[in-house]
């Protein structure tokens, strides 16, 4: 989530022509796809690896954990001074560490359970899309509480890392479907109408901060489904 602090299409009463908001939509969704692809790619092979390999790589996981909130801020703070290039890239180192800690994950669950919690995860973000491209309801009004919902989130986590409660993590990871389920209609209604690149200064950079944000909905509701339901080996 992003606080815009510039004015926005919804801010002042205004609606890209649908054609335009409709090729900006579809840009966002085409990084958001090569993005996934990139981080199932480098899963896959991660969890192709041996034993020793994974143990040598396990040490990789701290420094590519802060990798990934230092992209994610630059990102966010800074789309309006670097160039959509810059930004494209940035994802893409994103989306190629989250497909390191995914090899991991791919080692603990079954595949069936895998399997079974990315195609949940597509019907619901698809179902969440779609509602949010058609709806002729404002969410913008949503933004604040999600905000709040995901800062909890992380409260939460970081508070089952310390005492380990079985039903504290059930609890995060539905309220985390939930949460990453409105945040997915939320996004897409913010990109289709303009805002999201008004907020980053540009279409191109609007297109990329747009898949990012997308992104980020549909791994976290994956992560959320499998911890949910998944078996572990």
């Amino acid at each position: 989530m992003m606080t815009n602090p510039y004015p926005t299409p919804s801010r002042v009463g205004v609606r890209p022509d649908a054609r335009l908001a409709q090729a900006f939509l579809t840009q966002a969704f085409f990084w958001m796809f090569l993005g996934l692809l990139l981080t199932t790619g480098i899963g896959a092979v991660v969890a192709g690896m041996s034993d020793t390999q994974l143990s040598k790589l396990a040490g990789l996981v701290l420094p590519l954990i802060i990798g990934q909130l230092v992209i994610a801020f630059t990102l966010t703070l800074a789309i309006r001074r670097i160039s959509a290039s810059v930004g494209l890239l940035l994802f893409f180192a994103y989306a190629a560490m989250t497909g390191v800690t995914l090899g991991f994950i791919l080692r603990v669950y079954d595949l069936g359970s895998v399997v079974a919690a990315g195609s949940a995860a597509a019907a619901v973000f698809g179902a969440a899309a779609i509602y949010g491209a058609v709806t002729k309801r404002d969410l913008s009004n949503l933004g604040a509480y999600l905000f709040m919902g995901l800062i909890g989130l992380i409260v939460a986590s970081l508070v089952n890392v310390f005492v380990g409660w079985s039903w504290l993590s059930f609890g995060i990871s539905a309220a985390g479907v939930v949460i990453f389920t409105v945040l997915t209609a939320y996004d897409v209604q913010q990109i289709q109408s303009g805002a999201v690149a008004a907020w980053a200064g540009a279409m191109d950079k609007g297109a990329v901060m747009g898949a990012f944000k997308l992104y980020l909905d549909f791994i976290n509701l994956f992560f959320m489904l499998l911890r949910l339901f998944g078996n572990r080996r």
